[in-house]
């Protein structure tokens, strides 16, 4: 990555963390350590499989006008190295207006997503809506419906093609469990994301569907007593039309969380 871009992505990120953690109300976070065998789709030959190795910082919080929820991947191969941020504010209806919900209802607003990678100099937006569903054992489920806004500067900037506009609907949930003294959650998200053209006469990114899926065992609370702090797991990943390639992935990852 050069250096300009790894410069812009910290500013980037020195900026939106001030603002996700401003006023919070609650706020949990988190460092994840994966491990396993990706795809690697814009490899020479198809089909190409990495050892790859992902740090994740993950922040999530309250604030007096709803919430906010951000990540950023750092991803290592022998290949080199990339980052990856996504940022998504959400303006609760609930706290602006006190409206109480009912009927399996928790809650409604406005979400206004940023994804960023520097490596490519993509930058999206995705404004939409959130419902934040009120569903028997579940910690939390939310859906998402935004648009899919590029505004990255494209080829003649150094960058991945710049591409047209389209939508995305996202699903987020932790399902905790407990068997005796054992303690598991079931976690993640999945999204699908709809198809758009490039400034590439005649190529077009297509729709993909992404599925993270994480089994989580609170190793903490048997090791240490502590509840809710280190968790031990696997990730399993389905990326059908791998980054809008003809690529498909199924992938299992070990898992290490922190939570602090």
């Amino acid at each position: 990555m050069a250096r300009a871009k790894r410069s812009s992505c910290l500013a980037v990120c020195l900026l939106m963390w001030p603002l996700a953690v401003s006023g919070t109300t609650w706020s949990e976070n988190e460092i994840h350590l994966q491990q396993g065998e990706l795809n690697q789709p814009f490899a020479a030959q198809p089909g190409t499989h990495t050892d790859t190795t992902i740090i994740t910082f993950q922040h999530a919080s309250g604030w007096e006008y709803g919430a906010n929820f951000l990540f950023f991947d750092y991803a290592r191969t022998d290949h080199g190295d990339e980052l990856y941020a996504e940022w998504y504010p959400f303006f609760s209806s609930q706290a602006m207006f006190d409206i109480e919900y009912a009927g399996g209802l928790r809650d409604i607003g406005l979400v206004l997503g940023v994804n960023a990678a520097p490596d490519s100099d993509v930058l999206k937006y995705l404004p939409g809506i959130q419902i934040n569903w009120d569903i028997p054992g579940f910690a939390f489920f939310n859906t998402l419906l935004t648009a899919y806004v590029d505004d990255s500067k494209g080829i003649t900037a150094g960058g991945a093609p710049a591409e047209g506009d389209s939508y995305m609907i996202d699903a987020a949930w932790r399902y905790p469990i407990e068997t005796g003294q054992q303690r598991w959650s079931v976690e993640g998200h999945a999204e699908y994301i709809q198809g758009r053209n490039t400034e590439l006469p005649g190529v077009r990114v297509k729709d993909w569907v992404l599925a993270q899926i994480q089994l989580r065992w609170d190793a903490g609370n048997i090791w240490f007593n502590q509840k809710d702090v280190m968790f031990l797991g696997v990730e399993y990943q389905y990326w059908n039309n791998k980054l809008g390639t003809s690529e498909d992935e199924s992938a299992l990852q070990l898992l290490a969380v922190w939570r602090f």
